[in-house]
């Protein structure tokens, strides 16, 4: 049993955390850097802790909160997502100083994090893998000019210890290989300390669907369904929907039966994604596994009327998983929408700042998971997500609906958000239809910010002057990039 955890995480997952601890009457500890001392999770923790005044490097320092754990009688740590989630040699530092981590293993974080071990070892246990290389860092130009060759253009470059997007470039000829490649180690070593790079064939225009893992501690795992993630800009997902709209039983089947198998190879325990790259054709592809507890976790809490958090919590405590496969059963659709303070008609230009007003979607089927409220000072040194939308219905096209209707109802006032970027998405066509893939808001990124109905643009010139820079500055900054 556990009783006190100490949540190692800020903002809307730390509130996420620390509810899930009260629904089990477990004690619950904060932690915040000075700038996050009016931030919601200190103020609904039974106990938080200030762990410096640098606002990130306090998150980071996996020593100050493993000592803050111990000093306060937590007997756990969770990590949620981002920050020290996916750090093998943090959750070695909680295991060795005789804390439970809530997660899986030192080890497997170790295996899974490294994205070009990950590959091995899904290749060798047969789940289809992107055809590509190992490691690139002792090979000359030359050598990676042949692999590319081989592979056949497009490829991708990959950082080995990559994520969120970052350490990623996509070349298109051999012209572009030996910059794209330099620049791509350059970036893995200034975020990852680690600019190990390998190569995959680039799969044009696939869908993003990642499939939600869970497994106790004695071997038992389940998936508990798939969420399409392909609505993303920059490498970042913007709009996700669970289950994936368009997929068949049997394809849904199989892939769910090959992502139990990846886990089951790596002996995963707690909550995990595995994500794939799915073609025009269905053939589908292992893209990387995520060790911890996803964004988006919502939906699939949503369409399965299982408590991820909760169960993450009980697992960790040693319990076992009492659901079979069988018993998982999506019930209707749901769909998420993630709300940033981002301007778009300044290439979604961060837009901190002091919230005067704050008023969500509310009825039936409809959810907020945020750490805002009104007066609370947005800062500027964090992801720049403010809340995540959900809803859900008996089908997708109702929760699209719903979706169009909720974003239009949510109003946050005194900061420059999404909201009327993500309204205009739900309005499409061809969302509604579940046509797109993950270069769609890429594709019609114009289209869409034509018809983002903003109150703060009342001049036709200075809309369309604002959308062709929008659009001249994302294709200087993102030539040769497509979304992963």
């Amino acid at each position: 049993m556990i009783h006190k955890i100490l949540i190692a995480n800020r903002g809307e997952i730390a509130v996420r955390i620390i509810r899930a601890c009260k629904d089990l009457h477990i004690k619950n500890v904060a932690v915040y850097t000075e700038p996050d001392k009016d931030c919601l999770h200190v103020r609904v923790a039974d106990e938080a802790y200030e762990i410096g005044h640098d606002p990130i490097k306090g998150y980071l320092d996996a020593k100050r909160i493993v000592e803050v754990a111990k000093a306060c009688g937590a007997d756990a740590i969770h990590p949620g997502y981002g920050f020290l989630s996916e750090n093998y040699e943090f959750a070695k530092m909680v295991e060795d100083a005789g804390l439970i981590l809530v997660g899986p293993k030192s080890e497997v974080i170790h295996k899974m994090g490294n994205k070009n071990v990950a590959r091995y070892l899904m290749k060798q246990n047969g789940i289809p893998v992107v055809p590509g290389t190992e490691t690139l860092n002792n090979e000359s130009i030359e050598t990676i000019k042949d692999y590319a060759e081989r592979i056949g253009y497009p490829v991708i470059l990959k950082a080995s210890g990559g994520g969120g997007g970052r350490g990623i470039r996509v070349v298109w000829s051999e012209d572009e290989l030996e910059s794209n490649y330099e620049s791509c180690k350059r970036e893995a070593k200034a975020f990852f300390n680690n600019d190990e790079v390998f190569m995959e064939k680039y799969v044009e225009r696939p869908r993003h669907i990642e499939f939600q893992i869970l497994g106790d501690n004695y071997g038992n795992i389940i998936h508990l369904c798939e969420r399409d993630c392909s609505i993303q800009r920059r490498h970042q997902k913007v709009i996700e929907i669970a289950p994936c709209p368009t997929i068949s039983d049997d394809l849904r089947k199989r892939m769910g039966v090959a992502s139990v198998a990846a886990a089951k190879a790596v002996g995963y325990t707690n909550a995990g994604t595995i994500e794939f790259l799915l073609d025009d054709y269905n053939n589908f592809y292992f893209m990387e596994m995520n060790t911890r507890i996803q964004v988006e976790h919502g939906v699939t809490e949503e369409i399965t009327g299982v408590d991820l958090i909760s169960r993450q919590i009980r697992i960790a405590g040693g319990e076992i998983l009492d659901i079979e496969q069988s018993e998982v059963k999506p019930r209707g659709v749901a769909i998420e929408a993630r709300i940033t303070c981002e301007n778009v008609w300044k290439n979604f230009a961060p837009s901190p700042g002091t919230i005067t007003g704050y008023f969500p979607a509310l009825g039936p089927g409809v959810r907020v998971d945020t750490h805002i409220y009104q007066g609370y000072k947005v800062p500027p040194f964090y992801d720049s997500m403010l809340a995540k939308l959900m809803v859900k219905a008996t089908s997708y096209d109702l929760a699209v609906s719903k979706l169009e209707r909720a974003l239009d109802e949510f109003n946050i006032e005194g900061i420059t958000t999404t909201l009327p970027f993500l309204h205009a998405i739900s309005k499409r066509r061809h969302f509604r239809r579940g046509f797109f893939d993950t270069s769609y808001i890429e594709d019609r990124l114009q289209d869409i910010l034509e018809n983002t109905h903003d109150h703060t643009q009342n001049n036709k010139e200075e809309v369309i002057a604002a959308i062709s820079a929008a659009i001249k500055k994302m294709k200087a900054e993102r030539v040769g990039e497509k979304i992963e």
